[in-house]
């Protein structure tokens, strides 16, 4: 059973993002603040849901949560910043757009930077732990998914339909006979051709 609240009558957001480890889209956040008596059958770990499930999930929270955002962070900010500054600053960008100031964030992993003076805590595998973090990390994923599969109306050759910018052994290939596209992130390791060098 998830959590409802690390601490009773206190207004807790869980913040969590998707598209962490991609090679090309932007990173998405979300933040969500769930009534303390909140209930649903379906609400979990998001990565133990299918894909229907979660698209299915993504309406009733947005419909019941007190104040829920998004926040995307883009993939050339990703390659100025590193990813692991992008995922905090989409959870920062999330947050600034929440209709209800939270008391406290429920950070899904172990790293997290101060937003503004507001107090969090960092929880690890947090989406299996808390309500409001496994919400953040179903509304960061669907909406993501959304954007992905409307970059691959652009780009079909790269499967982002199936790997959503995942690194598969499709999306690599496809990126060592096409080249890359305005969408990837050049700083990371986008194709094994450094092996080769060596071999």
């Amino acid at each position: 059973m998830l959590l409802p609240y690390m601490e009773s009558g206190r207004i807790e957001a869980g913040c969590d993002e998707a598209g962490r480890g991609c090679l090309a889209g932007a990173v998405f956040a979300a933040a969500v603040i769930l009534p303390p008596d909140y209930h649903h059958e379906l609400l979990n770990d998001s990565k133990q849901l299918s894909e229907k499930q979660r698209y299915k999930l993504r309406p009733e929270i947005e419909r019941d949560a007190i104040a829920w955002a998004v926040g995307i962070v883009t993939p050339e900010e990703i390659d100025h910043i590193n990813i692991l500054n992008a995922s905090i600053l989409a959870m920062h960008r999330a947050v600034e757009q929440l209709a209800t100031t939270p008391e406290h964030l429920l950070i899904d992993g172990n790293r997290f930077k101060p937003y503004k003076d507001i107090p969090h805590s960092c929880v690890i595998k947090g989406d299996g732990k808390y309500l409001s973090i496994a919400a953040a990390s179903i509304l960061a994923k669907t909406y993501r998914d959304d954007y992905m599969m409307q970059l691959h109306t652009q780009y079909p050759q790269y499967g982002w339909d199936n790997n959503k910018g995942y690194p598969t052994q499709q999306h690599r290939d496809a990126i060592e006979k096409y080249g890359t596209t305005p969408y990837h992130r050049m700083s990371f390791r986008l194709v094994d051709t450094q092996l080769k060098l060596f071999e």
